[in-house]
């Protein structure tokens, strides 16, 4: 779907934005990769937006993956 750039790109903004979240915690790795695909589809390519995208799923997502 995603050219081997932009998949790179995608990997890194999740791995930073979810820097403070366990490996463990796969539901909620899903969830942000989840938010940062479906921006990346819609044309957001921008790494900034990108960032702020995942940092809003993790901001928004359930408590219990915080």
């Amino acid at each position: 779907m995603f050219d081997t750039a932009t998949t790179a790109l995608l990997r890194a903004v999740l791995d930073e934005v979810c820097v403070s979240v366990s490996h463990r915690e796969i539901g909620a790795r899903t969830h942000v990769a989840s938010k940062i695909r479906e921006a990346a589809t819609r044309g957001e390519l921008s790494p900034e937006g990108l960032r702020q995208v995942g940092r809003d799923a993790i901001s928004r997502a359930p408590t219990m993956w915080r």
